[in-house]
C-alpha cells in the first residue's frame, strides 16, 4: 500500500458500535487512514478518541456520505497519496478484504482503474431491499455506460484519486457513489467489480438510507445522467471512434468484423432507417439508441443509419414522405423540392405526411434491413472459407 501511495478513507456517521472495529481490522493493513466524522451525534467522537494518531476530520455538520467522501479525497491528495480505498463504518465490509483491491491494482495494466467491491446479494442475510436497489443501480449504470456489473452500490472500493479530482460533481448524499462512478468510466476511467465478503447484523448495524428520498434523489440522477448518455456520451464516442480508425477502418472494424451476427446488424440497420425516416424530428438520436440498447442491438449501426435524415437529405425525406402519404390517402397536392425548403406548409397536410412518413420508414426498413442481411451472410461466409483456407 506504501509502495502504491494507497490509504483508506472510512466515512462515518452515527455507526458508535461498530466503528472501532472496522477501524481497528484496517489498521491491520496500514496506518494511513483518514476518517470523516460527518456532524456525528452519538458517541462517535469517544470512540474516534483512541485514534488521535489517525487523521480525524470533524464535520460540525451532517451533509451526506458523497460531501464527506469528497472531502476524505481531498485529504489524501493533499497528503500525496495516489489512491484510497473507501470502506463502510457499519460493519458490512471485511477489511481482511484490502489486499484483494491492492493485488488486483498491481497486476493491472492500466493504473486508471476504479475498483467497486461485488458482494454476493444473493446471501440469506442480505435485506431484499438491498438486492433490489443493487438490481436497479446495475441496469442503470449499464444503460448510461455500456459497461456490465454485479455490483454497483457497495462501498467497498478503490478509487484512483488524480483522475476523478478533475471531474465535477453535484451530489453530496448516497447517490454520490453512482455519479462519480458513472463520470469516471464517461472520462475513461476502467471500472471494473471484485468479489469481496459481506455481513449484515441487523442487531449493531445501522442505516441511514431513506428509501422514498434517497431513491428519489437516485431516480433523479439516473434521468439526468441518462439524458447527457443520449445526447452526448454516446454520439460523442461514436464520433471519436471514427476519427481515430478512419471511415474504411471504421466500417470494417465496428461494421463488417465486430462479433454480432449478420441478423442482429441487419436489425439494427433496419432500426436507424426506421428512425431516421420517422416524423420524430429532434428526437431520433434518444430515440435509436435507446431502442438499441433496450433491444439489445448494434448502436453503432442503429445511429448511423439513423442519420439518412441528416440536413443535407431532409427536403427528399419529406418529398417522399409527403407523396407517399398522398399515395396513401388518396389526399394529392403539388410541391416541388425546392419548395419543400422555403414555403412548405407542414401543418396542412401533417396528417398526410405522418402517414407517408411512417409508411417510407416501415418499407425503407425492411429493404435496406433485407439488402443489410444478404450482403452480410455472403461476406461472413467468404470470410469463414477465407480464415478455413
Amino acid at each position: 500500500m506504501e509502495q502504491l501511495k494507497c490509504c483508506v478513507v472510512i466515512p462515518t456517521y452515527n455507526n458508535q458500535k461498530t466503528l472501532k472495529r472496522v477501524i481497528i481490522g484496517v489498521l491491520a493493513y496500514t496506518q494511513d487512514i483518514i476518517i470523516i466524522n460527518d456532524g456525528s451525534t452519538d458517541a462517535t467522537s469517544n470512540v474516534l478518541e483512541e485514534f488521535k494518531h489517525l487523521n480525524c476530520i470533524l464535520l460540525q455538520e451532517n451533509k451526506g456520505k458523497g460531501n464527506a467522501l469528497r472531502v476524505g479525497f481531498k485529504k489524501a491528495l493533499e497528503l500525496g497519496f495516489t489512491y484510497a480505498i473507501t470502506i463502510d463504518s457499519d460493519g458490512q465490509h471485511f477489511p481482511e478484504d484490502i489486499p484483494v483491491f491492492i493485488n488486483a491494482l498491481e497486476k493491472e495494466e492500466t493504473k486508471n482503474v476504479l475498483y467497486i467491491g461485488a458482494r454476493n446479494m444473493g446471501q440469506t442475510d442480505v435485506p431484499k431491499k438491498s438486492s433490489f436497489g443493487n438490481k436497479f443501480s446495475n441496469f442503470w449504470f449499464w444503460f448510461e455506460t455500456g459497461i456490465k456489473l454485479k455490483d454497483t452500490q457497495s462501498g467497498f472500493r478503490l478509487y484512483p484519486l488524480a483522475e476523478l479530482m478533475d471531474l465535477k460533481f453535484y451530489t453530496p448524499k448516497f447517490e454520490f457513489e453512482i455519479e462519480i462512478i458513472v463520470r469516471a468510466a464517461w472520462k475513461g476511467t476502467l471500472v471494473k467489480n471484485l468479489p469481496v465478503q459481506v455481513t449484515y447484523n441487523e442487531e449493531e448495524r445501522v442505516s441511514h438510507f431513506r428509501p422514498f428520498k434517497d431513491f428519489t434523489r437516485i431516480s433523479i440522477l439516473n434521468t439526468w445522467l441518462v439524458l447527457i448518455a443520449l445526447l452526448y456520451i454516446k454520439p460523442r464516442d461514436l464520433y471519436r471512434r471514427f476519427k481515430k480508425k478512419g471511415f474504411k477502418r471504421f466500417i470494417r472494424e465496428d461494421f463488417l468484423q465486430n462479433d454480432d451476427s449478420p441478423r442482429k446488424k441487419a436489425l439494427s440497420i433496419a432500426l436507424g432507417i426506421f428512425i431516421g425516416l420517422s416524423p420524430l424530428w429532434g428526437l431520433h438520436t434518444v430515440i435509436v439508441i435507446s431502442l438499441a440498447i433496450l433491444l439489445n442491438l448494434n448502436k453503432v449501426l442503429a445511429f448511423t443509419f439513423s442519420n439518412i435524415s441528416l440536413p443535407p437529405f431532409i427536403p427528399f425525406v419529406l418529398y417522399a414522405s409527403s407523396k407517399v402519404g398522398q399515395f396513401m390517402l388518396g389526399d394529392y397536392y403539388s410541391y416541388t423540392i425546392e419548395e419543400m425548403t422555403t414555403n412548405f406548409e407542414g401543418l396542412k397536410h401533417l396528417k398526410t405526411y405522418i402517414v407517408g412518413s411512417l409508411t417510407l420508414a416501415t418499407f425503407g426498413a425492411i429493404l435496406f434491413g433485407l439488402s443489410a442481411y444478404l450482403f452480410l451472410t455472403v461476406f461472413e461466409k467468404k470470410k469463414l472459407v477465407s480464415h478455413n483456407g
